[in-house]
């Protein structure tokens, strides 16, 4: 028996094929609470994983099988699924976000105690955790990325995990989960699955990954992957996109600036791994800082422009132009997001977990150990171990990798009329006197509500004299 988590696929699947050593499988699917807790937060997230739910079922369908939809406490349902089918084995994917971990050890020891063989495996990462730290001095985790990278680059390409063959069981399915049952009104995406996930990164491959040296960089380029909620959700395995990408950096007609942009993508992808693995050996990453230097020193919890940050309306348009993205789509640029979330933790000295939890609110993708991760290392809590907060101007970021304006002119309209550089540099005379034309009614675009220079002085002076100082 296998039971899916964030694993929504069939093909190139280690626990599938781990449970497929032991016979024919029997698919099963548990909502229990910790689960329905993360899709609550996020309409947009519910619809994608019903809709990715939908689609696994129907690709069981079709070979002769179909999805057991229970909801409850996994431990329970799932021993409870195992005796009535006469299973031995019930195997499924790790997790790696604190709660996720404790839930599959708490499987584990229900499932052994009731005589069952529990098999946990890992699914999400390309490499798993434990080959990536074999070599590592302690064997405990790798806790800087260069280090890691260079170990995670030895182990490439990952072979096909392998599938499985299905059972056709005969005993009632509960109903397939809809995003209502999650209070959410949110459509069903009509991309979510294995099948468009593997469409989604043939066709990025095929071109747009040679420019995502740029892309990377430049939010108005629109040639990222944006496969987070894929990946996220197990549509499409990690090791598949490593290996296509290698397959693809392999070609001998390649530019030497297009292999650049392969490494680059690579690299982005050994990072998703490196972060998989920081949560996997360090339980407390979701709500206590890597740095133990950075644990006595106390962010704010709120700020007057709090509520600024959150609506998009800072009057740093590239920071709102990021903001409003995420609202409207549920995605995020990664250059903008280092830089929003820099501001909300630096000029506004807010709280890396009071960034996190806003943006859960809408994104698609479900990662909280890959939350968690990057946000401590935008906050310079995490694995960054650089000396001092790399802390972002927003204004020469928007001139650098925005420069023409193009993409805030895409989420804020108020500034469409305006010229170039009165929206990149309102510093130099401000931006010109918006009317409150019908169009945006009496929501012209702000000014800016602090000065970046002196808010990020004024937190490097605290940290300097808070952190850097010895006790």
């Amino acid at each position: 028996m296998f039971a899916f988590t964030r694993d929504l696929r069939l093909n190139d699947h280690a626990g599938l094929a781990a449970a497929a050593r032991h016979g024919v499988v029997v698919p099963v699917h548990v909502i229990d609470p910790v689960s329905a807790a993360r899709l609550r937060r996020s309409p947009r997230r519910a619809a994608y994983y019903c809709a990715a739910i939908r689609a696994l079922d129907a690709s069981l369908r079709a070979r002769g099988s179909a999805l057991i939809v229970r909801r409850g406490n996994a431990g329970p349902v799932l021993r409870a699924l195992a005796r009535a089918l006469g299973a031995g084995v019930v195997a499924w994917s790790c997790g790696y976000d604190a709660k996720t971990i404790r839930r599959d050890r708490d499987l584990q020891s229900t499932l052994e105690e009731a005589g069952l063989r529990a098999l946990p495996m890992h699914d999400g990462p390309a490499i798993p955790p434990e080959d990536a730290a074999a070599a590592h001095s302690r064997g405990d985790g790798y806790r800087a990325f260069v280090p890691y990278h260079a170990r995670w680059r030895t182990l490439l390409p990952p072979q096909d995990a392998g599938s499985a063959s299905f059972a056709a069981v005969e005993i009632a399915s509960e109903a397939l989960p809809i995003p209502e049952e999650f209070g959410s009104q949110a459509p069903l995406p009509g991309d979510a699955g294995e099948d468009a996930a593997r469409a989604k990164l043939r066709t990025f491959l095929q071109s747009a990954v040679l420019q995502y040296g740029v892309a990377r960089n430049v939010p108005a380029a629109r040639e990222t992957s944006r496969l987070s909620a894929e990946l996220s959700f197990g549509t499409i395995a990690a090791r598949e996109v490593v290996r296509s990408a290698c397959e693809r950096a392999a070609d001998p007609f390649l530019l030497a600036e297009e292999r650049a942009s392969l490494r680059l993508y690579l690299r982005a992808l050994a990072e998703r791994d490196f972060f998989l693995q920081l949560a996997w050996y360090n339980e407390s990453l979701a709500e206590e800082p890597l740095q133990p230097k950075m644990r006595r020193f106390a962010f704010a919890r709120t700020h007057p422009h709090l509520d600024a940050w959150r609506s998009g309306r800072t009057g740093f348009a590239l920071v709102d132009a990021g903001i409003r993205e995420l609202r409207a789509t549920g995605w995020m640029h990664p250059r903008v997001r280092a830089i929003a979330a820099a501001f909300l933790c630096f000029d506004l000295g807010v709280d890396w977990r009071i960034g996190r939890d806003e943006w859960d609110v809408y994104l698609v993708e479900d990662d909280p150990a890959l939350a968690a991760g990057n946000w401590q290392w935008i906050a310079g809590v995490g694995a960054d171990l650089a000396a001092y907060p790399r802390i972002y101007n927003p204004v020469k970021q928007a001139r650098r990798f925005d420069p023409a304006a193009e993409y805030i002119r895409t989420w804020i309209p108020e500034l469409a009329g305006q010229p170039d550089v009165a929206i990149l540099d309102p510093g130099l005379g401000g931006r010109e006197q918006q009317l409150p034309l019908p169009l945006f009614g009496t929501r012209s675009y702000p000014p800016p509500v602090l000065d970046h220079e002196t808010a990020a002085r004024a937190f490097l002076e605290r940290y300097a004299r808070e952190v850097r100082t010895p006790a």
